[in-house]
């Protein structure tokens, strides 16, 4: 038995349901069944896209908290609403990663402005090389979440492409007709571009 077992049951508990408790009236049985929801997926998701520079001074489980802080903080104060049927995943996910990215900036400053044992210019090429790793990292999750939600057909073909073959070599190898292919590969990007902007 989880810990979500021992929380009293309300009918129709969508995210939408239990966002708008929290909202009207501020409950804490709601808040609660919505943390143990995401937290862990959220943990598991902060811990891959924290550099191992930046890991090495935060701990995830500090930034679940305080996205969750935020979350709350904001709902209550009206700021954030579920569509009916939608989860909040991608909204947790997106404060969570802008978070990372406050803090990497805060302690690449940091580091520039007080006396350590490394030099700048090795402070300066870990500050790029955390920014190229939350870049690679975002990209990656964005790529797995995508290609999760997809059927397996569609999956093969991304994956070709992300190898580097192109549409006609695609055609052949999954006897997909050539129109097929760009079409899949053409959703790919524009929901790419689409949760890219939702970064932003």
């Amino acid at each position: 038995m989880s810990a979500l077992d021992l929380i009293p049951l309300h009918g129709g508990d969508s995210d939408q349901t239990l966002v708008r408790r929290i909202r009207k009236d501020g409950d804490d049985d709601a808040a609660l069944r919505l943390y143990l929801k995401y937290s862990e997926r959220l943990l598991r998701s902060t811990e891959r896209n924290m550099s191992d520079a930046l890991s090495s001074r935060l701990d995830p489980e500090d930034v679940v908290q305080s996205v969750f802080r935020t979350f709350f903080r904001r709902t209550s104060e009206g700021q954030y609403q579920v569509p009916e049927g939608e989860e909040l995943w991608k909204l947790l996910l997106v404060i969570s990663l802008n978070k990372v990215r406050s803090v990497g900036k805060f302690h690449r400053a940091a580091k520039r402005n007080i006396c350590s044992s490394s030099s700048l210019a090795a402070d300066d090429a870990i500050g790029l090389q955390s920014r190229d790793e939350f870049s690679r990292a975002i990209l990656e999750l964005s790529i797995k979440e995508i290609i999760s939600e997809l059927p397996e057909s569609a999956r093969r073909i991304i994956a070709l492409r992300i190898e580097g073959f192109e549409v006609a070599q695609i055609s052949e190898m999954t006897t997909r007709a050539k129109r097929t292919v760009e079409r899949v590969l053409q959703n790919f990007r524009a929901e790419m571009t689409r949760r890219s902007e939702d970064w932003q």
